[in-house]
């Protein structure tokens, strides 16, 4: 009976032996597009060479370049051995920005709700001033 010895290179061969049986696969990573608008994160990620793809949506609020990215991630597998083409698989989040008591959407409570709240307030503030500022007054 015959025996295979390797002596000193181990953690090299276990490496080689892993990227032969499962590919090398590309050293990318899905660029950090979370909390943007899907219209805007699409372009980044094309941008960088990639694709984007949706895998998960919830919620029919918005309109879909509008929807909200709530996830990014490369796609993790190969198709019959090729390269998978820079997919990033992103989550939507097509409710809105952020949850009042009508309509659903993020939480206030959680970063993307919270700073998406604190956004539209600043912009309705913006709008108000503007608009008191354009309302003439009478000439006493």
């Amino acid at each position: 009976m015959k025996k295979l010895i390797v002596l000193g290179a181990g953690p090299l061969v276990a490496a080689a032996a892993s990227a032969v049986l499962f590919g090398a696969g590309t050293a990318a990573a899905a660029p950090d597009v979370v909390g943007q608008k899907y219209s805007d994160a699409k372009t980044a990620i094309e941008d960088g060479g990639g694709t984007a793809v949706i895998s998960s949506r919830f919620g029919d609020k918005l309109d879909e370049g509008d929807c909200i990215v709530t996830n990014a991630m490369d796609a993790s597998f190969l198709r019959d051995g090729a390269d998978d083409g820079g997919q990033v698989n992103v989550v939507l989040n097509c409710s809105g920005a952020y949850a009042t008591a009508t309509n659903p959407g993020s939480s206030v409570a959680s970063p993307l709700g919270s700073a998406a709240k604190s956004e539209a307030e600043k912009q309705a503030a913006e709008e108000e001033q503007q608009a008191l500022e354009e309302a003439s007054t009478p000439d006493e």
